[in-house]
Order: C-alpha cells, then structure tokens, then sequence
C-alpha cells in the first residue's frame, strides 16, 4: 500500500481536516452489523488503511467495548481520520498510526490486537502486496483474535456483475499488478498464514466479507 497505490475510492474535503468518502457513508451500516455479529466484545481493534475516518469512528461510537487503532500511510488521511475520531467517545480511539500493512515485518511491532479490520483495499494492491498483508496480519492477531476483511472479490474466478467486470478491468487497465482478488486464493493464502475462515458472509453491493480467526503459531 504505497502512495503509489490507486485511489479508486473518492474522497472530498470537508470541514477542516475531514475528509468524506460517500461509499464508507454507505456501506458503514453494513460493516456495523458484520461486526456485532462477529467481532470480539473487548479488546484493541487495528484496522488497516482507515482512508477517512468515517468508519472507525462510527465503530468505535457503537462497539464500545473495543478500543481501535487506526492506520494509514498518507498525511491527509491521517490528519482526516484524527478529525473525525474527535466525534467518538473519549479514549475509543487512539492516535492514528502510519502504517503500509502491504510491507513485510511491521507485525513485529505491531501486535496482540483481539481484531484486525480490512476494508476495501486488497483489490487496489498486487497479488504479493495482498498475500503480505494477509501473513502479517495473522501475525498481528492474539491467539484467537480474528481478522475480518471486507471488499469486492472474485467468485470462482469470475466477477459477480457486469458493473464488477468493468471496474476490476479499470484498475488493471492502470495498474496491472492489482485488480480483484480470487475468493478461492483467499481462502488459501489465509490457510497458509495460519488462518482459520469462519464465516463467509455475502454483503451488499456484490460485496464479500470474510472473518477468520488465528488458530495456530506461523512462521
């Protein structure tokens, strides 16, 4: 996830610092009601590449037995995420961290975490970028803790609409390592990495979630 990673998602300036994205306004419900369904009841949340802010603090406003981290790589979506979090009740959310979780080793500092939260990003990134985040995220977790990813995915090797097939092919049109990640790969880089799947939950949009928990020491 560097700067050179594409923006697909759109943000606009709003007041201050705050960034708005209407697609986290959209889908934020959704993802909510994802996470009562599957995320621990306590503990400290990391979630990856926050963009806005808008989602971490709606969590944070509504699970109010975790205490999240946020995460980005770019000073404007820092400065946005840490304008936003001032809406969450006091303590809910720490500092915003910056992080590129797509890099190798940063679990090593970064750990113990009850829930780790991706959320529209891994079709943006190339195949190693994602099987990277994915390793170390699964390094990031406490014993049991879960790892919930949120995105547009392959299914069987085939997008779910025609809307999908032409978005998938946009973003390889400019960035051919990336594009939509095969649902069937998933589930196998996160077997690899010690990751056990869950729950597979279909969300709105053509959407797919999927929750999976750490089940054993990987290397």
């Amino acid at each position: 996830m560097t700067d050179t990673t594409p923006r697909i998602s759109v943000a606009h300036q709003g007041t201050g610092a705050r960034l708005h994205a209407p697609a986290a306004e959209r889908n934020a419900g959704a993802l909510l009601d994802l996470l009562k369904t599957h995320a621990p009841a306590s503990g400290t949340a990391l979630e990856l590449a926050s963009g806005t802010g808008q989602h971490v603090t709606h969590f944070a406003t509504h699970l109010p037995g975790l205490t999240w981290q946020p995460t980005d790589i770019t000073e404007d979506r820092l400065a946005s995420i840490a304008a936003w979090s001032a809406d969450a009740p006091q303590g809910a959310i720490l500092p915003p961290l910056a992080l590129d979780a797509t890099q190798p080793g940063w679990s090593a500092s970064h750990n113990g975490f009850a829930l780790v939260l991706l959320v529209n990003l891994l079709h943006l990134v190339s195949t190693q970028a994602a099987r990277t985040l994915i390793a170390e995220a699964a390094q990031a977790l406490a014993p049991q803790g879960r790892f919930i990813i949120y995105g547009p995915f392959l299914r069987d090797g085939r997008a779910t609409s025609d809307g999908d097939a032409r978005f998938d092919a946009a973003i390889r049109a400019d960035h051919p390592e990336a594009g939509y990640k095969n649902d069937a790969d998933m589930l196998r880089w996160a077997g690899d990495s010690g990751l056990d799947v869950v729950a597979r939950t279909e969300m709105p949009a053509n959407n797919l979630a999927l929750v999976m928990v750490r089940s054993k020491d990987t290397a």
